[in-house]
């Protein structure tokens, strides 16, 4: 009948038809369609009745009127005249006020005719359907009024209308337990889906946590009743309706649910703004972030130079070698554990630096300028002082010790002759002040004569020991002072004893009585006395030779000492023949005495050296010889190992060393190639650091060998000309210059993404660079900039005002006076003006969405529309309002989002004690 009664109609009044559906709108209905949504089913049509009533009157209201019954109260064409200028905010035709049905037909068609301007086709809709009052025709018109005027502009991502709609859906109630929303009919029916959506945008007004799933009537009427008082959303629907039908209209849902879009329409304006400011603080916190870190790590930094530095330039030497091996030891620690992370240190404040730098430009903030004292170059400055500092000190800890070694070494052979001389004195001095030439006889004069003669002899021969000894003491005064003592008491009894004799020449002789006998006796006593002396000499300094310490560093030198006791060794048969030939001439008198039993008075009298006294120290000296053997060959050994261990070092070093040389000359290609994009330069470098980093153990290898060289007091390598200090300050220059190039890569991605720079802008841009940097330092000096500027165009005379313009644009490229302008800031400089950067007005407008349009904001809609840490930052850092519409609590959101805010960060260090001078930061 339906279909029947629409038939007619059309036959009747064909040229008012309208079509409706299309291809031009992706969430109308083609023909088809409609026709078998005529056949609504009843639950269906009572809902679309209900909610398109609702949703009619929630607009008609706003004009002072209503509908009751949709079909009839729509029939004249007036109210839906009228219905179509408050949606639309625009002016309809003038309505015809009669009551005949040509007016009624004539005031639809305007209708209709007013939808089909917006771009919308209608299908099998016409004014004598809706005159007529067809519930279908009428329900299916109101439809596509509110599909263009309700959900139309929905979308999301791109998607179409009716997609864009359930997405904002599911993502709105992406986090809500018991939600899934996959359509607009059966996903709603347990309510929970509408409660959602309230909650995630109202959470005051439902407690979401005693929904329950099984109680959908309760679930819908809390969500129909709290939209109605609340939200402003007509009661479109019962929720007995929903729960009743197993499957819930779409176009009912969909109506309702756009209600619920349209109400928080002006929640999801101050969601955007919202997102746009905290986009704004973030910068802003990690900027100011940045300089906090950057003002305490240049602080903590600069403290452990200045207190590192004295430490490094005490040069006051120990007296042991144990306390200057352990300041070497602390030297070394120093080295491999406490200074390589201040290196990382330095490396990381720098590009900390550059990196804020960087993103101040990008953002059109001015640079950041540390506190006074702790500029870049301070630092710099600060750390070269601990690198001269430095140098030295472990060539001058090497130097004591071997200084140290030799004095031991020294101190061990003064001992030695000291005591053996000390030994030969004992009794000599008593000796000489005796006076009995006083009262001797003439031929007892000349046996003293004879004596004192024997002494000189003996006394030459240990003349040059004793010069030996005093030059040791005179080495060692200042640091074993007491044996000073004793070389000046050998030196005292050697001068006096010249003296002595010398009084005693003058003495009074009796008349000689010489008998043949005695003094063939006494002639041999004093051949015995006289080849004694030196013979005992001569085994007394093999004695000390042959215990003698010795320090030696090489093999060729222990090579010498071998051949020194090798020839030694070969004089003791010709020592061996004058023991015996001296032990022959006092067994010679011992046979006169027995052959003619002359009767003697004593021993012989012109020495103290007998017999016995020869062949023990005969006997010692062969018995030191193979202990001097063996220590010949252990110190041989020894060299052996040293010389094993410079040449594993050696090899090491020779290889490490280029190693690193080719690494710092390959990365500084890199940084300034221009083959492929930035991205590949990256990646690029970043294997090269992961390499790098792989070749540390290798570093450590090193050092450990170096330590044993150390140990074992080497102190120079002639298979390398590498030191572990070039090493050190090599693998230190390369960790920092791979870190700083990735960062200056990153920099320039940074730079490139914000200005919209192209590849090919890119490597224009590198190539002007690169011709100007001859040294490939990767810096341009103010001449050299000054001449690629000028490459480029830029007009820049040696006149006044040409260096004006120049000194400006340097105070762009280079504000913290560098000296060098680096490829950053260039690129930064040749496309300052192509930045795309959210403005103070954007951000004052996003202040003001969130504000509602007041010239201020209070604290509660901050902490209401921010995150809590970007509200309580604004809260800190606004300024009062104090204009007259202002309200106790107000605060300045228009100078906030304008100021160059030095002042906020001031009123932060400011509370933490710390200087603020020449900082600046842009909200």
């Amino acid at each position: 009948a339906s279909r029947e009664h629409a038939a007619n109609h059309r036959s009747l009044s064909g040229s008012s038809r309208h079509v409706w559906g299309g291809q031009t709108n992706d969430y109308m209905q083609p023909e088809e369609d409609w026709d078998r949504d005529l056949l609504l089913d009843p639950a269906w049509e009572k809902q679309q009745r209900k909610t398109f009533t609702a949703w009619c009157n929630s607009h008609l209201r706003k004009a002072g009127t209503q509908i009751e019954n949709i079909e009839e109260d729509f029939r004249d064409g007036l109210k839906l005249m009228l219905l179509l200028e408050v949606i639309s905010g625009e002016r309809l035709a003038k309505p015809e006020r009669g009551k005949m049905r040509v007016h009624k037909i004539s005031n639809v068609n305007k209708a209709l005719d007013f939808i089909a301007s917006k771009g919308v086709k209608l299908v099998s809709i016409g004014a004598e359907e809706i005159v007529d009052g067809n519930v279908k025709m009428t329900l299916g018109m109101i439809w596509t009024i509110i599909l263009r005027f309700a959900i139309q502009d929905i979308s999301v991502e791109e998607t179409s209308a009716k997609e864009g709609l359930l997405l904002w859906c599911q993502r709105k109630t992406a986090p809500y337990k018991n939600v899934n929303i996959q359509n607009f009919h059966i996903s709603w029916k347990d309510g929970l889906g509408f409660c959602a959506l309230i909650h995630r945008h109202r959470p005051e007004l439902i407690d979401y946590g005693k929904l329950r799933k099984d109680d959908p009537l309760t679930n819908l009427n809390t969500a129909f009743d709290v939209a109605e008082k609340y939200l402003d959303i007509p009661k479109m629907l019962d929720a007995e309706d929903i729960v009743g039908t197993a499957r819930p209209d779409e176009k009912a849902i969909m109506t309702y649910v756009s209600s619920f879009y349209h109400a928080f329409s002006g929640a999801q304006k101050a969601e955007t703004a919202a997102n746009r400011i905290c986009k704004v603080l973030a910068v802003n916190q990690e900027n100011e972030q940045l300089m906090e870190d950057y003002e305490k790590l240049a602080s903590d930094l600069l403290e452990w130079i200045r207190r590192t530095i004295p430490w490094l330039e005490n040069r006051a030497p120990e007296n042991t070698m144990q306390a200057m091996q352990q300041k070497l030891e602390d030297f070394r620690d120093y080295r491999r554990l406490h200074k390589p992370p201040k290196v990382q240190e330095k490396c990381q404040l720098e590009i900390n630096f550059n990196t804020l730098q960087t993103k101040l430009r990008l953002s059109n903030r001015p640079a950041f300028m540390p506190s006074e004292g702790k500029m870049v170059s301070d630092i710099n400055n600060a750390w070269g002082g601990l690198e001269q500092a430095e140098k030295g000190y472990e060539e001058w800890l090497l130097n004591e010790i071997r200084r140290l070694e030799r004095l031991d070494h020294l101190a061990e052979k003064f001992r030695q002759k000291a005591s053996i001389h000390e030994s030969w004195t004992d009794g000599k001095e008593a000796m000489l002040q005796q006076k009995d030439y006083e009262t001797a006889t003439l031929s007892e004069i000349k046996a003293l004569l004879k004596k004192h003669e024997a002494f000189e002899s003996d006394l030459a021969a240990h003349q040059d020991r004793v010069e030996q000894i005093a030059a040791i003491a005179q080495e060692l005064k200042y640091v074993f002072s007491p044996h000073r003592c004793t070389a000046r008491v050998i030196k005292k009894i050697c001068d006096y004893s010249y003296q002595a004799w010398g009084g005693r020449s003058m003495g009074t002789f009796d008349s000689p009585r010489t008998e043949k006998l005695l003094e063939t006796i006494d002639q041999l006593y004093l051949e015995y006395a006289k080849r004694a002396a030196p013979f005992n000499n001569w085994m007394e300094g093999a004695m000390e030779d042959l215990q003698d310490t010795f320090i030696v560093h090489t093999i060729e030198e222990i090579q010498g000492l071998t051949t020194a006791h090798e020839q030694f060794k070969a004089t003791l048969p010709d020592a061996d023949k004058e023991r015996q030939a001296i032990l022959g001439i006092h067994n010679e008198v011992s046979k006169i005495v027995q052959t003619y039993h002359v009767n003697m008075a004593g021993t012989n009298p012109y020495t103290t050296i007998t017999p016995q006294e020869i062949n023990g120290k005969w006997e010692h000296v062969r018995q030191l010889v193979p202990r001097r053997d063996q220590a010949l060959m252990e110190e041989h050994a020894r060299q052996q190992q040293n010389e094993r261990l410079r040449k594993q070092f050696g090899a090491q070093a020779n290889v490490i060393g280029p190693w690193i040389q080719t690494k710092m000359e390959e990365i500084g290609r890199i940084s300034i190639e221009m083959h492929g994009t930035l991205e590949d330069q990256l990646n690029h470098l970043r294997q090269y650091e992961k390499s790098i980093v792989n070749y540390k153990p290798k570093i450590d290898q090193l050092e450990g060998d170096h330590q044993q060289i150390q140990e074992a007091l080497i102190f120079d390598n002639k298979h390398t000309n590498y030191t572990m200090e070039h090493i050190r300050v090599g693998w230190e220059q390369l960790l920092t210059t791979i870190a700083r190039t990735i960062n200056e890569v990153e920099n320039q991605i940074l730079t490139r993404d914000a200005k919209g720079i192209s590849q090919e802008q890119m490597n224009e841009f590198r190539a002007s660079f690169n011709h100007f940097d001859r040294d490939h330092s990767g810096t341009l000096g103010p001449e050299e900039f000054k001449a690629c500027l000028i490459s480029l165009g830029y007009d820049i005379g040696n006149d006044a005002q040409g260096e004006a313009e120049f000194a400006r644009i340097m105070s762009i490229v280079d504000p913290n006076r560098m000296g060098v302008v680096t490829f950053q800031a260039f690129i930064d400089f040749m496309s300052r003006e192509t930045a795309d950067t959210d403005t103070a007005d954007q951000v004052m407008a996003s202040f003001k969405i969130l504000a509602g349009d007041k010239n201020y904001i209070t604290v509660d809609e901050l902490r209401r529309e921010l995150p809590p840490d970007q509200a309580e930052y604004c809260i800190a850092r606004m300024a009062p309002y104090n204009g007259r519409d202002a309200v106790p609590g107000a605060l300045d959101y228009m100078s906030f989002s304008t100021a160059k805010s030095s002042t906020m960060l001031h009123s932060i260090l400011s509370k933490k004690n710390q200087p603020t001078t020449k900082r600046h930061l842009f909200c």
